[in-house]
């Protein structure tokens, strides 16, 4: 069984982001064992066929890195993007018809974090393996 850990919205980054937000969207996910430089990484379960979440190719689900997979999920749920100037200029998402949202280094981190506060709250779990 996968130990699971706290973590604020507003910290997610990387796989547990991208982990956070399969959630949300309804992606199942399993971990699955790999030999290389991390112990575990999730992947993504379309039908039969597992995808590795955090990639920078288009058969990745990585929703905070990869505009195929984010893009849409900004038109669903994101009501606004813009640089805040009043925050050094970070790119803020605002969900739907509310003044909801979130902050980061990017759009895609930035409405990547919006929807899961929205949908999972401000602290979520996430499998402690994807934590740095």
């Amino acid at each position: 069984m996968t130990e699971m850990i706290e973590v604020k919205t507003v910290d997610l980054a990387g796989p547990a982001l991208d982990w956070a937000v399969a959630q949300v969207d309804g992606v199942k996910t399993i971990m699955l064992s790999v030999k290389s430089q991390q112990a575990k990484k999730p992947f993504a379960l379309f039908g039969s066929i597992a995808l590795s979440v955090g990639g920078d190719d288009h058969s990745s689900y990585a929703p905070s890195t990869c505009w195929h997979c984010g893009g849409p999920l900004i038109d669903k749920h994101i009501g606004n993007l813009y640089r805040d100037y009043t925050t050094e200029q970070v790119p803020t998402a605002l969900i739907n018809g509310t003044a909801e949202g979130a902050a980061g280094p990017s759009y895609l981190v930035a409405a990547c974090r919006a929807i899961v506060a929205a949908k999972l709250g401000e602290v979520v779990s996430i499998p402690k393996e994807l934590m740095p």
